[in-house]
Formats: C-alpha cells, structure tokens, sequence
C-alpha cells in the first residue's frame, strides 16, 4: 500500500487509468460502520470526511471535536480489522461557514483555528472553502474570486503552521474551489445548475496559486491535489440531475492539461453507478458522497419498522412517529430545505432526497425507538415474505446465506448497497 494515497490516485489519473475514491462524508454511526467493514473487506483505500458543521472546535452538531472525530472512526476501523494505512480522513467545506453571521476577522480567526485543529489531528485531505459571505462583507455584489482566493491561502498558512509543531507522518493534501452547495446541501428553490467553465477553473486555480504565494506557501501549493468543480450533477426533492459527460467535456479536456490535478465533485448521491463510473472516466476522480447513505439507512429504518407493526401491532416501537414528531419540534432542520403546503411538507420530511432526517437521528427519543424495534425484531425469525416485501435486496442476500437475517445486519448492508455502487464506479 502507498504511503500517500491521495498522491497515487493523482499520478494514476494522470497516467490514464480510471482510478477514483469514494469520499464518505457522514456522522452517522450505521453509515461509518457500513464503510470501515466494507474496507476491510476489501483491498480499496477508505476516505471518510467530516464538515465543518459537523466536527469543529465547539462540537458542532455531532458534539464532537477533530480529534474526537478521528478517534471515533479509529475505534471503529480497529474493530472492523480495516488497517489504518487504508484509511484517510478527511476535512470537508474547513472555513468559517459555521461563523458567517459574524464579522470577517472573527470568523476567520475561528475558521483558522478550525483548520489548525484538523491539521493537528492528523488528517490528510483539507478542502478551503472560504466562499460564503461574511458579515460584513457587501450583500449588495458577488464575494471577489481574489478574496476567497486571499482567504484560502490564510487558512493553509495556519494549518501549515500547525503541522510545523506536531509529528505529522503525511503532510496535508489540500482540495481548492466551491462550486457547490453549502455543506448541509441546496436549499429550496436552487434548481438551476450551472455547469462551471474551464474559464472558472483556470481563474480560482490561478488565483489560488497567487494568493498561495504571496504567502510564502509554496510547499503546500505542491500538495493542492484537486479542484470542486459543478459537472452538473446534483438533487432535490424527488428530482436528480443525471451526470451529462458531454455538456462537462470543456472540464475534463481542461483538467488533463493541468499536470497535476484531478476532480472533485460534490452531490454525486443518487447517480447511477455507470454514471459514476464515466464521472472517474473523466477525472472527477474524488466522488463525495453522504445523503444517499443515509438515504438508504432511512429506507432500511423505515423498512423494518414496517415489518415490526405487522408482528408486533401495539407493542411496536412506533419510530416513524417518533422520527416525525422529532423533526417537526426541530424545524430548523428542514424548513429552509423544502417547499409546499402541508402535506407536501410531511412527504418531504419522511422521504425526500435531500434527506433531512439524518439531522435529528442523534435525538435520544428516535434512539430508544431505534433499540426498541431492533429489539423486537432480533427476538424473532422475521417472516420470510415480508422481508421479500419491504427488503428484498437484503431478503435475496438471506436466502443465500451473505448476511444474517437480523435488523442490524439489514440495516448496515442497505448502506452497503450503496457503497458497492461507488467502489464499482471507482475501480479500473
């Protein structure tokens, strides 16, 4: 196994092999599990991200710090038998999002400490985003290209600094550009895409590598490894945008003249596995990914509790309810997310795309139901046609003998589902 992965896939890119990696970005604990012992199962290199809301120096809404981060997916690995050289963590949209609302000098000097924090803690991949207004930056204009440029830059120079005080085995490898949706994702009425321009990606490269030097960061702009680019792939509600490689050709003909760079694309969830394998075909080598995990854990939730009021009637955990009453005390969660009258917005709240329920899991009411339903469900031989019913992938995979008919073993192998398409996509 290489020693720097991240590297060995920019230099496979670059040698013609359709080469990608699969970056999980998600708290949730079944999703994680899901990934680790799908690793270790394998011989693929596992990228597991965390945002910037997810994991910072206040907690964010995982309660958890970069450090406390790491060591959460370490134990899991451990567990898995998932070798740590497979495993590279990851920093996604590191900037001062959380602190927008604040002035431009407090939210930078968090963002940095932000940074500082994940560099410390030994992760590998660093992507800057520093594209949100701040403030008391001008409502009234577009944020300049050379600001976020500037911005970038002063958060390397504080991870770089970070890294010069601590046993570090691998330096940081760093993701430029944010053409993406806010971490959390797009909010309602964002449907227009607009594909981003090889004119776009050579200014933000460009404007990178200045503000990069001006600041004595030279090093680190030899370890910049990929740009967020919008190939046009994104989702809302119920709608998808399929991956179009023709209409983001003037990408990949751009990228490959840059010698040293590949890819990233953000949204990805939901794309049809050749989709994304013709994505990897044309360097948008890193496929992030995060709802549609959690996506596919809701649907195995919501599956098997399906099955548990068929055989348990009154003495069922009721955690459709639950997860429904939960979100709708927490609004915050989803209103700006989704659209409608009433009762479009209960169908939003249980199954659309964008996937709003992964913020209120955490809640313990939702977890006592969780453990109530996987309790019942564990002390009985689920009937076989009602597993063909509500969960017939896993009900196939039953009969054959791959996985145990039991709630947690369902429920970590439709995430599996998933990841099987990725690592499909992301293989030569």
């Amino acid at each position: 196994m290489v020693k720097d992965p991240l590297d060995a896939l920019v230099n496979a890119q670059l040698r013609g092999e359709a080469l990608g990696i699969t970056s999980v970005c998600s708290a949730n604990p079944t999703v994680l599990e899901a990934t680790v012992a799908h690793g270790a199962r394998g011989d693929h290199v596992v990228l597991i991200e965390a945002t910037c809301n997810q994991v910072n120096q206040d907690g964010g809404y995982t309660g958890m710090t970069a450090g406390d981060f790491r060591s959460w997916v370490e134990s899991m690995a451990r567990g898995a038998r998932l070798p740590f050289e497979r495993l590279v963590l990851g920093g996604d949209h590191l900037g001062p999002n959380p602190w927008r609302a604040e002035s431009a000098e407090t939210a930078m000097e968090k963002a940095e400490v932000l940074v500082r924090s994940f560099a410390a803690a030994g992760y590998m991949k660093i992507h800057l985003d520093t594209s949100m207004k701040l403030g008391d930056d001008d409502p009234s204009v577009p944020l300049p290209p050379s600001i976020i440029a500037s911005r970038a830059a002063a958060l390397a120079a504080a991870a770089e600094d970070e890294i010069a005080n601590v046993d570090v085995e691998i330096k940081p490898r760093y993701v430029i550009g944010t053409e993406v949706p806010v971490p959390g994702g797009a909010e309602a009425g964002q449907d227009h895409i607009v594909i981003t321009t090889a004119e776009d990606v050579a200014q933000t490269i460009e404007l990178h590598r200045v503000a990069f030097s001006e600041a004595a960061l030279d090093d680190a702009w030899g370890r910049v490894v990929a740009v967020v680019t919008q190939p046009g792939v994104e989702f809302g509600d119920e709608v998808i945008d399929e991956y179009d490689g023709r209409a983001a050709v003037h990408l990949s003909r751009f990228i490959e003249q840059q010698g040293s760079l590949i890819l990233e694309a953000h949204s990805t969830d939901y794309q049809t596995p050749d989709a994304l394998r013709e994505m990897v075909r044309d360097h948008f080598a890193v496929l992030k990914v995060g709802p549609a995990l959690t996506f596919a854990y809701r649907e195995a939730v919501f599956a098997l509790s399906f099955i548990e009021d068929e055989m348990f009637n009154t003495r069922a955990s009721g955690v459709r309810h639950v997860i429904e009453q939960v979100m709708l005390e927490n609004p915050a969660t989803w209103v700006q997310y989704y659209s409608g009258n009433d009762a479009d917005l209960a169908f939003a709240r249980k199954y659309s795309f964008s996937d709003r329920v992964r913020y209120v899991l955490p809640d313990e009411r939702i977890a006592v139901a969780l453990d109530q339903m996987k309790a019942n469900l564990a002390s009985i031989d689920i009937p076989r046609p009602l597993l063909s019913q509500f969960t017939p992938n896993q009900y196939r995979k039953i009969r054959t003998g791959s996985i145990a008919s039991d709630p947690e073993a369902i429920l970590i192998d439709s995430v599996t589902d998933v990841l099987d398409e990725y690592l499909y996509a992301t293989t030569p």
